[in-house]
C-alpha cells in the first residue's frame, strides 16, 4: 500500500509539473505577454491585446503542444527499444529511422540545385521538408520490418538498423561535401530540431501519429513485460513473440519518424526519459513505466522548450542543444545518486 501511495504521489506531482510548464511555455517568449492574460486568452479567448491574442493562440499554444507530443512519443518510444533490445543504450533512433528522415531532407535541401524550379520551391517549403522525411523514415521502416520478418534474432535486427543508419550517414555526408554555404545553413537548422512554426494542421496530423503510436505501445505493455527475463522466457509463456516485436517496431516508427519528420531529430529525450523513470519510480513494470514516462516525457520537453526561449531576450537555443546540455547531467547524477544509495 505504502509503494501504491508513493507511486501517485510522484504521478500527481508530475502532472501537476506538466500543467504548470505547460503555462510557463506559453508565457515566455521574445514578446512579454503577463501571465493574467495568458490565462484569460486560453479560458475566455480574450487578452488585453489583441496581438498578445493572437500570438498565444496561433504560435505559443501550439508550440507547447508539440513539446508535450515530442516529449511522451520520443520518450514511450525509446522506452519500447531499450525493453525490445535488452539494451540501455538503445534509443527510438536505433533503426536508422532519423538517418532515414535526414537523407530525405538531405536530397531535398542539399539536392535541390538538381531539380526544376517549381518542384524544388515546393519540396523546400516548409511541407515539402515534412513529405521528405516521411518519406526518408517509411522506407527505412519498410526495409527494417522486411528484415525483421526474415531474421529470427533480435540483435541481428538492431544490427541492420545500425547500418541502414551508417549507410544514410555517408550519403549525407557526401550530398553535403557538395553542397553551397546557404544549404549546408539551411539543413543544418534543420538538424538541430525546431518545435516552432507548426501550424494547427501539422499539429493535428503529428497527434494522430503520436496518438496511433501510444496506443500500439499502450497494448504491448504485457509482451513488455515478459520480454523483460528474455527471448525464451517470453516464447514459454506463450508470446506471439514476432507478432509482438512488429508491433512494438512499427509503434516506434510511427513515433519517431512522424515527430522527426515535423521536428527534426531531438535527441536525449528517448534515450534518458526511461532511465529517469526507471530511477524514480524503482520499477521495471511498464504498467506504470509507460505512463510514468509519458509524463516526464512531456515534463522535460516543456522545460527544455522553455529554457531554449531564453526569457527576457529575442535569442533561441536551439532544442536539441538544450535537451542535452541541460539533460544528460541530471542523468548522471540520479544514477551516481541511486549508485551511493546501493551501497
Amino acid at each position: 500500500m505504502k509503494y501504491l501511495t508513493r507511486n501517485t504521489v510522484i504521478f500527481l506531482f508530475l502532472a501537476i509539473g506538466v500543467v504548470l510548464f505547460f503555462l510557463i511555455n506559453i508565457s515566455l517568449g521574445s514578446v512579454s505577454i503577463p501571465f493574467k492574460d495568458v490565462i484569460n486568452s486560453l479560458i475566455n479567448g480574450t487578452a488585453s491585446k489583441e496581438t498578445w491574442h493572437y500570438i498565444i493562440i496561433n504560435y505559443r499554444l501550439p508550440k507547447a503542444i508539440a513539446a508535450i507530443l515530442v516529449g511522451m512519443g520520443l520518450s514511450i518510444s525509446g522506452l519500447l527499444m531499450q525493453t525490445l533490445f535488452r539494451n540501455p543504450l538503445a534509443g527510438p533512433y536505433v533503426l536508422g529511422l532519423s538517418s532515414g528522415a535526414s537523407l530525405g531532407v538531405a536530397i531535398v535541401i542539399l539536392g535541390a540545385a538538381f531539380l526544376p524550379t517549381v518542384l524544388a520551391s515546393f519540396l523546400i517549403s516548409s511541407y515539402g521538408i515534412v513529405l521528405a522525411s516521411s518519406i526518408g523514415s517509411f522506407t527505412v521502416l519498410l526495409a527494417v520490418l522486411a528484415v525483421s520478418h526474415r531474421l529470427r534474432d533480435t540483435m541481428a535486427i538492431l544490427i541492420v538498423g545500425l547500418m541502414f543508419g551508417s549507410l544514410t550517414s555517408a550519403i549525407v555526408g557526401t550530398l553535403t561535401y557538395f553542397s553551397t554555404a546557404e544549404q549546408l545553413q539551411k539543413f543544418t537548422f534543420w538538424s538541430l530540431g525546431n518545435l516552432g512554426n507548426l501550424s494547427w494542421t501539422s499539429i493535428f496530423i503529428l497527434f494522430c501519429c503520436v496518438f496511433i503510436g501510444l496506443l500500439f505501445s499502450l497494448i504491448s505493455i504485457k509482451p513488455l513485460n515478459s520480454l523483460l527475463l528474455g527471448e525464451n522466457y517470453a516464447k514459454s509463456l506463450g508470446l506471439n513473440y514476432k507478432k509482438s516485436r512488429v508491433i512494438i517496431i512499427f509503434a516506434t516508427s510511427i513515433l519517431a519518424g512522424s515527430i522527426t519528420a515535423f521536428a527534426g531529430p531531438i535527441a536525449f529525450i528517448g534515450l534518458a526519459v526511461p532511465h529517469i523513470a526507471k530511477l524514480v519510480f524503482q520499477t521495471s513494470n511498464h504498467s506504470i513505466l509507460f505512463w510514468s514516462t509519458i509524463l516526464f516525457g512531456a515534463l522535460i520537453m516543456l522545460i527544455c522548450d522553455s529554457i531554449s526561449q531564453m526569457p527576457a531576450s529575442d535569442t533561441m537555443i536551439p532544442i536539441n542543444a538544450v535537451t542535452s546540455i541541460f539533460g544528460a547531467p541530471i542523468v548522471i547524477w540520479l544514477l551516481i545518486r541511486k549508485r551511493k544509495m546501493m551501497n
